[in-house]
């Protein structure tokens, strides 16, 4: 192969299956910034108070600050659960603590905790990027605010903003401490080789919170801005290790003490700055941690998909980590599921025949509902990670005699070393069935698809016109439309038989698709009114 022709077919496949680096979408910037709070408020419904360890670590880090002299009045930003209150409260009782936080579902696990008295703790939900705190606390009362892994939650732009908030209730000389992910974290290192970064340093995580991750620099330049001093900051290290998981994570965090200046700080004195190795305890439990750098196989979830006389058990990845996958392919779209009934209901579709699946994804429930009927279903996909959780899926929803009627194979769409390697699993040199559901939205993909199917399709001519072979695609149009779609069909000798929409207007090419909705159930089974089937056989 000439370097010319492996340059077009790396850009095509680069084109058909993105792994670039471009970062998260403006649109999906928006959106987490938008959404932050429900995002949080999902994360506390999954983790509850498990996620974070309480912080006995307080009175050794800062002990001078909570045991001086008098009542103190602390302020708890991003109190999460109530990991750092209730340990100052039992080891402190001459403090009052405020405590908030933008997810309203941390502050009820806050106010139900056993320890939670009004006399002690006051709890409310607040965005301080927006909200005002001296609303629910007087100006220029507070001691000392408490900044524990929160500030890394809001968008570098509005950093200022909560700075500004907190000044307002802060007492003149009053300090907030503060710790957070640093520069070089090893989740930081995980995230550069992934598409989930929204500017520099800052990143979104499969669930939709987003972390930012600083520099010593970064943090005395903001809160410098804002008029506050650097007493003190470091950078602190520690190795975890998981013995079990054969696992090495370099935990790197900010700790620094900032002090509202009054104005007599001589600008030439250096403050301390230091890097402490193994000094103390991480927030996050390890079990979490685990989870949290992707060691963990909770990002499946288990879907039930029923049928008219069966159901499939199908293990996907979980919602909430959907939208920051680039990998489409793991996860049960609509039109799957719509097909997948059709294919229930009208059995003779694929009867006797040789039906091949393209991009079939993890759950290839419509090549598992065709088992049941054809001599030979294959299952195709190019994401391999889709494919080792399809053989899942079919090992546990398939019985046994139909495990062998099944198979499953990567083609990338163009590629002619996989396309040989699928034909060669059906016998007579190709397929009477292809079905492709949702795999008509990237505008680079629909050529190299059609000529695929081309390839694979048997070249056979049948007496009557269902009985010839029949390309079979089921979508929602998105980036593609139909002209669109029908103009490339027509390149490799594709002609639209069939069309079929619900409550469309157009008037049908054919009277094949309309007979598989004789049953009017199956029509009340639609996902979506903008489900459209095409039908295509060779001219």
């Amino acid at each position: 192969m000439s370097s010319a022709t492996e340059t077009v077919e790396e850009q095509q496949k680069l084109q058909i299956y993105p792994t670039s680096k471009a970062g998260v979408s403006p649109f999906w910037r928006d959106k987490y910034e938008r959404d932050a709070k429900k995002y949080w408020d999902i994360f506390y419904k999954h983790h509850g108070d498990r996620f974070f360890k309480d912080r006995h670590y307080l009175d050794k880090e800062w002990n001078s600050y909570f045991s001086a002299s008098g009542e103190k009045v602390i302020l708890e930003v991003g109190c999460g659960a109530g990991n750092t209150i209730f340990p100052l409260i039992a080891t402190y009782p001459h403090i009052f603590v405020y405590a908030c936080d933008f997810s309203p579902r941390a502050v009820d696990l806050v106010k139900a905790h056993e320890e939670y008295t009004e006399t002690r703790v006051c709890a409310f939900a607040s965005d301080l990027t927006g909200d005002d705190l001296d609303k629910h606390i007087s100006p220029s009362s507070v001691d000392i605010v408490t900044m524990i892994f929160v500030l890394s939650a809001v968008s570098p732009e509005k950093m200022p903003f909560v700075l500004q908030n907190i000044k307002r209730v802060l007492k003149p000389n009053g300090c907030i401490l503060f710790r957070d992910y640093a520069v070089g974290d090893l989740a930081q290192e995980r995230f550069s080789g992934k598409d989930q970064k929204i500017s520099d340093n800052f990143y979104v995580r499969g669930d939709g919170t987003r972390a930012f991750y600083f520099s010593n620099e970064f943090l005395e330049t903001l809160f410098g801005k804002e008029g506050f001093e650097v007493e003190e900051i470091g950078v602190c290290c520690k190795q975890v290790e998981n013995r079990s998981r054969e696992l090495v994570m370099n935990r790197r965090w900010v700790q620094a003490t900032f002090r509202l200046s009054n104005g007599t700080k001589n600008p030439s004195e250096e403050q301390e700055r230091k890097e402490i190795v193994d000094s103390t305890d991480i927030d996050i439990s390890d079990g979490l941690a685990m989870e949290m750098f992707g060691a963990s196989p909770s990002t499946h979830d288990m879907s039930e998909f029923k049928l008219r006389d069966s159901a499939f058990k199908i293990k996907l990845l979980s919602k909430e980590y959907q939208h920051t996958c680039k990998s489409t392919g793991l996860m049960l779209w609509e039109s799957a599921r719509f097909m997948a009934s059709v294919l229930d209901r009208n059995p003779n579709i694929v009867s006797g025949k040789r039906v091949l699946e393209l991009g079939c994804g993890c759950t290839g429930i419509c090549s598992m509902v065709a088992a049941r009927s054809a001599d030979l279903v294959v299952a195709t996909d190019a994401d391999t990670k889709a494919l080792a959780l399809l053989t899942e899926n079919i090992a546990t929803n398939l019985e046994s005699s139909l495990l062998e009627k099944l198979k499953t194979g990567v083609l990338e769409w163009g590629n002619r070393e996989h396309i040989e390697g699928i034909k060669s699993l059906a016998s007579c040199g190709g397929f009477e069935v292809i079905i492709g559901t949702d795999v008509t939205y990237v505008a680079e993909a629909i050529i190299p698809l059609f000529e695929t199917a081309k390839e694979l399709m048997l070249r056979k001519v049948g007496e009557v016109q269902e009985e010839k072979p029949a390309l079979i695609l089921c979508h929602v149009f998105r980036r593609v439309d139909e002209p669109s779609l029908l103009s490339a069909a027509s390149k490799f000798g594709f002609k639209l038989v069939d069309r079929w929409a619900m409550n469309s207007k157009e008037s049908p090419v054919g009277n094949i698709v309309d007979r598989w909705f004789y049953e009017n159930d199956l029509v009340a089974e639609i996902p979506s009114s903008a489900l459209h089937i095409l039908y295509f056989q060779m001219e």
